[in-house]
């Protein structure tokens, strides 16, 4: 089936903190009604957007991808499908709350993993381009919104002059058992640090019964949920998550990359309660890859990606993007999916239509020199 282009709904309109660190699971208490949430999940390492959401009416993709094309995928609509692996982000789709946008990607065009990171970080149009992050720069527009990011160190995105905090588990949930058995005689005669390393390693055993073994990232959007349905907490939330660099034996490294990111999603919803229909997650990458596999069952470091929205707030239910085709005189330097949306359109979209920030906010503080970048209409509910 040959494919149409699509094209998005509207014109195309995106030094270190103070910041504080948590260290116990918040409280469910539900976030106050009408205020929206927003969480980033950014995938480091280059996800194969290709792999993800899989152009199946796209004559060209079987051809350069061959053997590595997934099998058995979930279609979304007649020239779409999601990776089997995401069966809760499929059942999202269908209930018009996952938007997969296509041939996406920062306005970095080379294929350094640190540069485009820093790019999508940052919020410019450069890698150096600012020291501080947009997410940061947009809690302090938001007067009286914090952020939270869920990794051990402030990363670029959240840094700056905002209200922005981290957290990080107490324990990784691959600790060995045997460490652990270890450590409990260690601790045991300690009357303040037993109760607490118990409670350590009974938070270990309760994330793990719903992740998969060893899979940090659901256990992130656990935690990002727990803090962010709290009546005071965060309005805007970050989770990063590694190992998305695909060189070799993709569709093995893939097949279990995306399962978590599959129970992430669904740990985030199981979390959320109220504030579900007020979330948006906008999950992305610092770049796509290369269109053809290489010669050892992976794919190389690329330009246009995918992006997906999940969430209550979401207009879902179908792909959003201007798709450019996988024919050899559509790619970007005869080897990458051309990117034709930047990144930062569908950053300022959900900035001004979600969380409300002004036109000028968004040009001259969030995404400054931006103003080219027109927001993308309709993805929000």
């Amino acid at each position: 089936m040959p494919i149409t282009r699509r094209h998005f709904l509207g014109s195309a309109l995106a030094a270190a903190g103070t910041a504080t660190t948590l260290t116990l699971w918040p409280a469910l208490a539900q976030a106050s009604p009408g205020e929206t949430r927003l969480l980033v999940v950014l995938l480091r390492g280059g996800l194969d957007g290709l792999h993800m959401v899989v152009p199946r009416g796209d004559a060209d993709y079987a051809r350069l991808r061959g053997a590595l094309a997934p099998e058995a995928t979930l279609p979304l609509d007649g020239s779409f499908a999601l990776h089997p692996a995401l069966a809760f982000a499929h059942g999202l789709y269908a209930q018009g709350q996952l938007l997969p946008v296509v041939a996406i990607a920062p306005p970095y065009r080379e294929r350094s993993h640190f540069d485009a990171q820093d790019c999508v970080e940052n919020g410019t149009g450069r890698p150096g381009g600012a020291s501080t992050g947009w997410l940061n720069r947009c809690a302090a527009a938001l007067h009286g919104g914090d952020a939270l990011a869920v990794s051990t160190v402030m990363p670029l995105i959240m840094r700056g002059p905002g209200p922005a905090t981290t957290w990080s588990p107490p324990l990784p949930e691959d600790v060995n058992p045997i460490l652990l058995q270890r450590l409990q005689s260690l601790y045991a005669d300690d009357p303040v640090l037993a109760p607490a390393f118990e409670r350590a390693v009974a938070m270990q055993g309760q994330a793990g019964e719903t992740s998969p073994r060893g899979a940090r990232l659901p256990q992130a959007m656990t935690a990002a949920a727990g803090f962010m349905a709290k009546a005071d907490g965060p309005r805007i939330g970050f989770v990063e998550d590694s190992g998305w660099d695909t060189h070799a034996g993709q569709a093995q490294v893939l097949q279990r990359k995306l399962a978590e990111l599959d129970a992430g999603l669904r740990a985030f919803h199981a979390g959320a309660g109220a504030i579900w229909g007020r979330t948006v997650i906008a999950v992305v990458t610092e770049f796509g890859r290369t269109a053809a596999v290489n010669g050892t069952g992976g794919t190389d470091h690329g330009t246009g990606g995918m992006a997906l929205l999940a969430g209550g707030a979401v207009s879902g239910g179908r792909v959003a993007g201007d798709w450019p085709g996988l024919a050899n005189h559509a790619l970007n330097e005869g080897r990458d999916l051309q990117a034709t949306t930047d990144l930062r359109a569908l950053f300022k979209s959900l900035l001004a239509g979600h969380l409300q920030l002004t036109e000028s906010a968004l040009e001259t503080r969030v995404f400054p020199d931006s103003r080219s970048v027109r927001a993308i209409d309709g993805l929000l509910a």
